[in-house]
């Protein structure tokens, strides 16, 4: 397998690591959006959360509590990311979590600022959805 975030946890590729636990891994982003992007990820290659184990989901979201807490420092405010799957933006396709520390004036901006054209739905649309949600 071909996959950076694997690579790094494997130790083949270096990483400013900030912590680790057995089953995650804790770095600077090397393509930052901020000083301080970290990324929390699991060793084990997983392409969605819902594939990983419930012992690696709760160690990598073990070790996102603990981060969280240490780059939240950097500003105050931290924005905590998942992109869950090509379609969602997710660029590598291995679990990683963002943590991006982030200021008033960083441009960036809300969740709701990234889509451009947002959608507007019926009542009917939201209980549909919502069934179909609770269904599964």
């Amino acid at each position: 397998m071909d996959c950076i975030f694997c690579k790094i946890a494997k130790g083949e590729i270096k990483a400013r690591t900030i912590i680790e636990t057995q089953n995650s891994l804790a770095f600077l982003d090397a393509f930052p959006l901020a000083l301080g992007h970290s990324l929390v990820i699991p060793k084990k290659h997983y392409e969605k959360i819902q594939d990983m184990s419930p012992d690696d989901n709760a160690d990598l979201f073990g070790l996102v509590h603990r981060v969280v807490s240490m780059v939240d420092k950097i500003t105050g405010s931290t924005l905590v990311a998942v992109h869950n799957g090509k379609a969602s933006g997710q660029e590598i396709p291995h679990v990683h979590v963002h943590l991006v520390p982030r200021k008033s004036d960083d441009s960036a901006g809300p969740i709701h600022s990234m889509f451009s054209k947002r959608p507007k739905f019926s009542d009917e649309e939201f209980d549909g959805v919502l069934r179909k949600i609770k269904s599964n």
